[in-house]
This record gives structure tokens, C-alpha cells and sequence, in this order.
């Protein structure tokens, strides 16, 4: 169905009649016809009609451009059927730890070891690919934590910063508090029955100026439901060649408990899906739709057209003048 965004434009047409018009008023008075011989009116019949013809070429371009650059500022448009967007009301952060110890090769991954940063990106990408509808950023941590991708309905380009991620870019230790902290900052001003946080981490808060249980308290204040997951086999694993510890089960079932959440332990690839899964019940997709209408934008096209007229009338002005008439 076509449409016009400022239907208005159009009351813009007989603009340049009036300005002709007053022009041609303003020079009345001065007008005159001076005829000193009887003989300069022969063949004025056939004069006139040639002149006729030339206005009429004189003018038809500019028309043509004034018509169309109506036309586009008019804005046409198509609009398409409507569709019905699944809505959520979830505003779901992720916060996922890339300390050193995240380069810990104890976990598997379609038969194969890997790394647990490998096995978190492999899984978590599937996922976000399973939020459609939700809202999802990411906050990226080591010794530091970093807001990665606020808030967005883009979830391939949160995949996309998941993939992206690489060890130690936050530094080498863990700072689990300050990921917290800084998911409290983000999702405070939202609604209340929405605020939830992943956090995913193999190791205990060694860094930070936020410890992990204060900033507990303060997301439960704010309402943030946290749910915790603990990353690694149990003291480096079998298929690790690199000596680690456990993460820190007791601070995290903490967190998970002050805030309304839950602590997971995922020691494998396998047991982190479940875990997602789990997830996905326990924070389900609201059934709200949205209904939206498609529209393409065709300004271009009239924009294009009034262009090309006034390349046209370029052109013609100039051969008129190369044949030596005046236009």
C-alpha cells in the first residue's frame, strides 16, 4: 500500500506560478510596445506559433524537476502487512569471566579437550541464538570488568563479542564483585520483574574493589537475580595438563541464594547445556506480541528522476546556446 509521510509537500505545486505571477505584476508598469513600421508585424502569426512551441520546451523540464522533487519531499512509502514481534520482558546480562585460569584445558568439546573459555563460547552461543526477544548485553571480566554490549535485541552481535572475547584482555585475575557491580549499574532503571544476571566464572574473586557477598546485598536491594554458574573439573581434570583449583562454590551458591537465584556446576560441556536449559525454564519467554508494520522508503526514486531532468534541461540550455538561440 503506498502511502505519504507529509502529504503537505504537495500544497508546495503552484508555488512557482505565484511567483511568477507576482513577478509579471511587477513589471507592468514598465512594459511597452513600441511599433514604429506596419511592415515588423508581417509573419507575426507564424512568429508567435514558434515561440509557443519553444515555451513549451522552455518549460516542460523544470516542470518535471519541480514535480518531482515534490514528489520525494513528500516522502512516498510502502507500507507491508503487519507482523506480530515476540516480546519478552526479560533483560538478561551475561557476565562471563576471561581470567588466565579461563585457558584451563579440563573440559571437552565434541570429543576433543578444550579450553573452558572455548566450551562457554561453543555453548553459549547456541544460547543467546535460543533468546529471540530478549534483551541481552554482556560484561566481559578478569582483573577488571568491562561492559561489552549494553542492552539489545541484536543478538547476533552479542554472539558475535562472545566470540570475540580473548583471555587476559581484562587481565589475569578474577573480579567477580566489580562484574556484579557493574550489572547493578546496568539493569537498576529497568523493570524489577526483568533485572537477571549469568554470571559464569571458574575460579574464586581475587581482584576488584568490590567484594563478591556486599555486592550480593546490593543487587538484592535493586531486585537483580543472580543466577551463578561454576565453570572446571574438579582440581584440573583428567584431560588438563595445567594444575587448578575449583572455582569458589561457596561464594558463589551465596550469591546465587541472597539474590532469588541459583548456583550451577558444570564440569563439562554437557552439564553446561543442561544448565542453559534450566535457565531457559526458569527465566521463560513471555508470550506479549508486538505488532509492527514494515516500510520501505521510495523518496529515492522521484530524487533520482528530478536529477536526471535537470541533467536533461543542462543539456538542452546548452545546445540552444552552441546553435545560437537563446533558451
Amino acid at each position: 500500500m503506498l502511502e505519504w509521510q507529509w502529504p503537505w509537500a504537495f500544497l508546495l505545486l503552484p508555488l512557482p506560478l505565484l511567483m511568477a505571477q507576482l513577478s509579471a505584476r511587477r513589471a507592468a508598469p514598465n512594459a511597452a510596445l513600441k511599433v514604429p513600421e506596419l511592415d515588423s508585424w508581417h509573419g507575426a502569426g507564424e512568429i508567435s506559433s514558434e515561440r509557443s512551441d519553444r515555451n513549451w520546451q522552455r518549460w516542460l523540464l523544470p516542470t518535471l524537476i519541480w514535480l518531482s522533487l515534490v514528489t520525494a519531499l513528500a516522502r512516498p512509502q510502502v507500507m507491508g502487512d503487519t507482523v506480530e514481534l515476540p516480546r519478552s520482558g526479560r533483560d538478561l546480562m551475561l557476565a562471563v569471566d576471561i581470567s588466565g585460569s579461563m585457558r584451563a584445558d579440563d573440559m571437552r568439546w565434541q570429543g576433543r579437550p578444550a579450553s573452558r573459555l572455548a566450551v562457554v563460547k561453543a555453548v553459549l552461543n547456541d544460547f543467546i541464538a535460543e533468546r529471540q526477544g530478549d534483551r541481552l548485553g554482556l560484561i566481559l571480566f578478569g582483573s577488571q570488568a568491562y561492559l561489552q554490549a549494553p542492552l539489545t535485541f541484536d543478538t547476533q552481535t552479542v554472539r558475535t563479542f562472545v566470540g570475540e572475547a580473548a583471555i587476559g584482555l581484562a587481565g589475569q585475575e578474577t573480579a567477580i564483585g566489580d562484574a556484579i557491580g557493574l550489572a547493578i549499574k546496568r539493569l537498576q532503571n529497568n523493570a524489577q520483574d526483568s533485572r537477571v544476571l549469568v554470571l559464569l566464572t571458574d575460579g574464586a574473586n581475587s581482584a576488584g574493589e568490590v567484594e563478591p557477598l556486599r555486592a550480593a546485598e546490593l543487587a538484592e536491594q535493586v531486585g537483580l537475580k543472580i543466577y551463578t554458574i561454576g565453570l572446571g573439573a574438579e582440581s584440573g581434570g583428567l584431560f588438563s595438563l595445567q594444575r587448578t583449583s575449583p572455582p569458589d562454590e561457596r561464594t558463589l551458591r551465596a550469591i546465587a541464594q541472597q539474590t532469588g537465584g541459583a548456583f550451577f556446576r558444570a564440569r563439562n560441556s554437557e552439564e553446561l547445556r543442561q544448565i542453559y536449559a534450566l535457565i531457559d525454564e526458569l527465566e521463560p519467554t513471555l508470550k506479549d506480541t508486538q505488532a509492527l508494520r514494515p516500510q520501505r522508503s521510495l523518496y529515492y526514486w522521484p530524487l533520482a528522476a528530478a536529477v536526471l531532468f535537470g541533467l536533461l534541461l543542462t543539456v538542452q540550455q546548452s545546445g540552444w546556446r552552441l546553435g545560437g538561440r537563446e533558451p
